[in-house]
C-alpha cells in the first residue's frame, strides 16, 4: 500500500502518518483509474462530431482529451459513465452503450 508517496511497510514510523488520517491536499482522479464501475459508456461517432468541444468542459472527470483544438477518444480509465457529454452534444455524436466487461 502507498501512503504519501511511500510504501507502507515497517519502515514507516508513526511520526510520518498524519494525525487522525488528515488529508493534506486535494486528490485527483487522474492519479487513479476510476472508470471501472460504470454501467454504460459513452461512444463518440467522429463522423457526426463537429469539434464544437461542448462536451469537454462539462466532463466531471476530464475523460475527454482535447489536443490542438480537437477532441480525442474517451479516456475510459477515468470516465464513470455519467452521461453529461451525451446530453450536451447538439449533434448526437455521442451515444451511450451498455458496458461489457
Amino acid at each position: 500500500m502507498i501512503y504519501n508517496g511511500k510504501n507502507l511497510d515497517e519502515s514507516v514510523t508513526w511520526q510520518e502518518i498524519t494525525t487522525a488520517g488528515t488529508i493534506k491536499g486535494g486528490g485527483t482522479s487522474k492519479q487513479f483509474k476510476t472508470g471501472d464501475w460504470r454501467s454504460h459508456r459513452p461512444v463518440i461517432h467522429m463522423e457526426k462530431c463537429k469539434q464544437c468541444l461542448l462536451c469537454a468542459p462539462v466532463c466531471p472527470d476530464s475523460a475527454i482529451p482535447v489536443k490542438d483544438g480537437k477532441r480525442g477518444e474517451f479516456d475510459y480509465d477515468h470516465c464513470k459513465g455519467c452521461g453529461v457529454c451525451v446530453e450536451v452534444c447538439p449533434f448526437d455524436a455521442i451515444t451511450f452503450e451498455k458496458e461489457s466487461k
